[in-house]
């Protein structure tokens, strides 16, 4: 039987405002056949360090490894992740997470093409990345690699400017949990839809819209996660849906699979990752 955890670390307090969260991952081999080993979109980025033994995840019809001891960066994420170990082996995993108003503040990338994708960081920033990977290898500790990692994104912090008509659009949204429409922003803001998409493109890699049906669905998927029965959420989610086939249709895109089918199913990986 594989054991596995997710170990939460606290944020250094000058990251907290664009970390949704730092945790580290721990297996002592590949996820047993019967576990879905499913990761569920939560509209975060994520900045991975493999410090032990590789991930592989498979994101629609696209395979991503996640090599040993190199830096990754996974773009904004609207499908279902499967997610394991390389190798049968212990596997030791960092995971920063970074809220949709965060990613933009440390990297200058095209956040469009990395979309759905997992990208080694020394590809889209260079010597910088690879310069770290190197003091990460050589870091003898969880401690000091995390160390290294927070300071590394205080100093990219620092290089960067807010842009706050977009940061106040994904505060609207996450404060509505995705119940916002492109035209309530369209009426606050007094800029176009077509502005809006622009500016969500660059900073987030997709249009305003498709994160709220994302924040939205995390809702439903976080509570549905801590252990309640889907019958006890139908209040929450015809808050959230118009009707149970626009529900469903939802469920199937985030999850690829039906409410009663995974809830039938093992999906640890999942749960576990969603409340850490």
């Amino acid at each position: 039987m594989t054991d596995f955890r997710f170990i939460p670390i606290t944020p250094h307090p000058l990251l907290s405002q664009y970390v949704a969260k730092i945790y580290v991952f721990e297996s002592s081999g590949r996820l047993p056949a019967k576990e879905r080993k499913l990761i569920v979109p939560n509209a975060n980025f994520k900045l991975t360090l493999t410090y032990r033994n590789g991930i592989v995840a498979g994101i629609g019809d696209k395979t991503f490894i996640q090599a040993e001891n190199k830096l990754s960066l996974t773009g904004l994420i609207d499908l279902p992740v499967i997610l394991d170990s390389q190798e049968d082996a212990q596997t030791g995993t960092i995971i920063i997470e970074f809220n949709p108003l965060g990613a933009y503040r440390f990297f200058n990338v095209s956040y469009a093409e990395v979309k759905n994708q997992i990208v080694e960081l020394a590809d889209l920033i260079g010597k910088h990345a690879e310069e770290l990977q190197s003091q990460l290898v050589e870091a003898n500790s969880i401690n000091l690699k995390l160390q290294l990692l927070q300071n590394f994104l205080i100093k990219q912090l620092e290089k960067t400017v807010a842009d706050p008509i977009y940061d106040y659009c994904i505060g609207r949204i996450l404060g509505a949990d995705g119940l916002l429409t492109v035209t309530q922003l369209e009426k606050e803001t007094g800029y176009s839809s077509r502005w809006l998409h622009r500016k969500f493109s660059e900073h987030l890699g997709t249009g305003a819209k498709n994160l709220s049906e994302i924040v939205r669905f995390k809702q439903f998927y976080h509570a549905y996660s801590t252990g309640v029965k889907l019958q006890n959420l139908k209040e929450q989610i015809y808050h959230n849906y118009h009707d149970q086939s626009h529900f469903i249709r939802a469920f199937k895109r985030f999850t690829g699979s039906t409410p009663t089918d995974l809830q039938n199913s093992t999906n640890e990986l999942s749960t576990k990752q969603y409340k850490s």
